[in-house]
């Protein structure tokens, strides 16, 4: 296996093998969840869907609270799951599976937000926050991300629990707040105000990674090995206004339009890292002769550019190769019959590791080329600064065979002869918190996701029923071979 900056390639030879078609056409192989289990996954997963759990009007503490009630139902003591938080609305569950005492192990941390994105009922063909089944999937706000994790693990605690498993060290589940916004997020609290409750050997995070489909079938494995840097700038111009009946030529909303435009037409350029180079090449291997061309081209220095142009038609393989800038959202004008004085713009990025989040606003800044606007940094609790952070990804985490020796076996006992193959992920997760505090964390989920079906953060979120309750048997199994 060759190494890419301290993160080693995990590959596993293809074999064929006989694969069992759910009822959803979804495709598996290996240990499936007893029926027990089965129930109990469900009316967990259905009770996190239905709490509205939203920064606006909803409440992480909602959450929290009734996966304490399932623990203390499934016999874990009062004192091993602990409430702490900042506010009445964001307390964070940390909940300890006990191991051996003396073994000299620190403890494995799982995190997993229970807050979600904004979901509107009148986006949505089902309602976000009822957990619907219809068509071999579970609709609703979370079904991807990330409560269909948060689930699974809760029941595998409790699973693990009534067998009297006995692990090698103590687990840690941390269930948290505002990870997809808000001005509380619950990794980070936790780390600054209760690190006792959070230190770890290392950090499991199956907000990132996970199982791929296509057309249903288990395909590769994705192990996050890196992630990108979230930040959002807000873009201001303003000039004095007027009547609507006397346009002026410098209309702040044509002005604010141009430079989106830019923006727009100006995609910044392709650039592979040691990650992206190695998940890509695995990825090759697997592929369709056509898509594999693609790849091969891509790899090329420098990339042969009808191959870039041909992969980045997917939104999702575009992001991939570059660091992106979008606009999110709008603002101008304060009267139909009035020159706007002001238009403003939220523009999004994901950047690339190696480049700071100052950096990326200053390459905006010459993008634009406007005096007249202004390119503010807005921090994740809404505080807005003419500078950015100079911060960068952390390089990735060291491979480390107590980690992936398990997850090489266990992979192969659920989906026999998938790669399990390093990735970056596009966005960005608590994992940048946690390896900010020196503990190496490993984006690992087990719940298959189809490649082109990527719902999350948008309407009719949904997953695979068998998908669901496969990855719950996977990280089941996967914590046992953690800890025996």
């Amino acid at each position: 296996m060759a190494m890419v900056k301290g993160f080693a390639v995990v590959g596993l030879l293809l074999m064929g093998v006989g694969l069992a078609v759910g009822q959803d056409g979804s495709q598996s192989a290996g240990p499936k969840l007893p029926e027990a289990d089965r129930v109990l996954a469900h009316d967990i997963f259905k009770e996190l869907i239905e709490i509205n759990s939203q920064d606006s009007n909803g409440s992480v503490t909602a959450c929290a609270v009734a996966m304490r009630n399932r623990l203390l139902a499934g016999g874990f003591a009062a004192e091993d799951l602990v409430l702490a938080g900042p506010n009445d609305r964001k307390q964070n569950l940390v909940a300890r599976y006990r191991g051996k005492s003396g073994s000299g192990l620190k403890p494995i941390l799982i995190i997993g937000h229970i807050d979600v994105v904004e979901a509107r009922r009148e986006d949505w063909t089902t309602n976000p926050y009822e957990f619907v089944e219809k068509g071999g999937y579970y609709y609703g706000r979370g079904t991807q991300d990330m409560k269909v994790d948060d689930a699974g693990v809760v029941e595998d605690f409790i699973r693990m629990r009534r067998e009297g498993y006995v692990p090698d060290r103590d687990i840690v589940l941390a269930l948290t707040a505002d990870e997809e916004g808000g001005q509380s997020n619950g990794v980070s609290w936790l780390l600054k105000n209760r690190p006792e409750l959070v230190r770890a050997d290392f950090v499991l995070n199956p907000d990132a990674g996970g199982v791929e489909l296509r057309n249903g079938k288990a395909d590769e494995m994705d192990v996050e090995a890196t992630e990108k840097t979230y930040a959002d700038f807000r873009v201001t111009t303003a000039n004095p206004g007027g009547h609507s009946s006397q346009p002026r030529p410098d209309n702040a909303i044509y002005e604010l339009m141009h430079a989106l435009e830019k923006l727009e037409a100006n995609p910044f350029p392709v650039e592979l890292n040691a990650v992206t180079r190695a998940s890509l090449a695995e990825t090759a291997k697997v592929a369709t002769p056509e898509r594999a061309a693609e790849i091969r081209g891509v790899l090329q220095t420098p990339s042969d550019a009808k191959a870039v142009i041909e992969f980045s038609r997917d939104p999702a393989d575009s992001a991939l190769l570059r660091t992106t800038c979008v606009a999110t959202m709008l603002k101008g004008g304060h009267a139909p019959n009035a020159l706007p004085a002001m238009a403003q713009a939220n523009v999004n990025c994901r950047i690339l590791p190696g480049h700071s989040q100052e950096e990326t606003r200053q390459t905006l800044i010459g993008l634009f080329a406007d005096p007249k606007l202004m390119v503010e940094y807005v921090s994740d609790d809404g505080t807005v600064a003419g500078t950015a952070p100079d911060r960068k990804s952390m390089p990735p985490p060291p491979v480390r065979e107590d980690v992936f020796g398990p997850l090489r076996a266990v992979t192969e006992e659920m989906w026999p002869g998938i790669p399990v193959i390093p990735v970056m992920s596009a966005g960005a997760s608590d994992s940048i918190y946690t390896m900010a505090a020196g503990i190496p964390s490993y984006g690992i989920g087990g719940v298959g996701i189809d490649f082109d079906d990527d719902r999350a953060h948008g309407k009719d979120e949904r997953v695979r029923v068998e998908s669901y309750y496969s990855g719950v048997e996977f990280y089941y199994l996967y914590l046992k071979a953690l800890t025996k």
